[in-house]
């Protein structure tokens, strides 16, 4: 077989699998920043979340303790200062 026969087959095929190398590699890349976009959603939504959870006990937090009831039960402990020696 001619040598400028094989060349032209090797640069054909090494030419087709690049081209579908790229073809895969940018669905790959489109599904990747699809993923990224729903995962930083996710991420800001829990975010969101958190700062009320955060605020709703901080407000439950500050009923129990002026409720009379709850201080009977839980009275406030003063906390000695060590004495230093």
């Amino acid at each position: 077989m001619n040598q400028f026969l094989q060349m032209d087959i090797f640069f054909f095929i090494s030419s087709v699998a690049s081209v579908v190398l790229a073809i895969l590699a940018s669905i790959l890349l489109f599904y990747s920043i699809k993923a990224a976009k729903n995962l930083y959603g996710i991420s800001e939504g829990l975010k969101g979340d958190y700062t009320e959870t955060k605020e709703f006990l901080s407000e439950l937090r500050d009923r129990l303790e002026n409720n009379l009831i709850f201080r009977i039960f839980f009275p406030t402990t003063r906390r000695k200062k060590k004495e230093k020696s």
